[in-house]
């Protein structure tokens, strides 16, 4: 099984940027649907970046309306690790920021339910000020 270790969270002011990293152990990331989700205090866990492997050479990108334009993905095979890169950031960004694992393929719709992932990391907190 794959342990998951995120990284890069930290303090920014509106309209400043932060990257995120998710650090693989254990398997490596190119047999698992790779995602990140957030959950801000009070509110569900938000599906908001996934990469899916669809063979060959290629990968299947989504993200949620509220980071699309904003928020880019990317998994590092050689250092098997997932980034997310945040521009833009706003208060309403600030959450605790998770990675996720599912070992099955993933669609445009299921890649966001929590229920699809298999392994998670402990989170990396995300603090956007005014």
């Amino acid at each position: 099984q794959v342990q998951l270790v995120e990284s890069g969270g930290g303090s920014v002011q509106a309209g400043g940027s932060l990257r995120l990293s998710c650090a693989a152990s254990g398997d490596t990331l190119r047999r698992y649907s790779m995602a990140w989700f957030r959950q801000a205090p009070g509110k569900e866990r938000e599906g908001i970046a996934v990469a899916i492997d669809g063979g060959g050479s290629t990968v299947y990108i989504y993200y949620a309306d509220s980071v699309k334009g904003r928020f880019t993905i990317s998994q590092n095979n050689a250092e098997n690790t997932l980034d997310l890169v945040m521009n833009s950031l706003q208060p309403e960004d600030t959450a605790m920021y998770y990675c996720a694992a599912a070992r099955q393929r993933l669609y445009s719709f299921t890649w966001s339910t929590v229920g699809e992932y298999d392994y998670w990391g402990q989170g990396t907190q995300v603090t956007v000020s005014s």
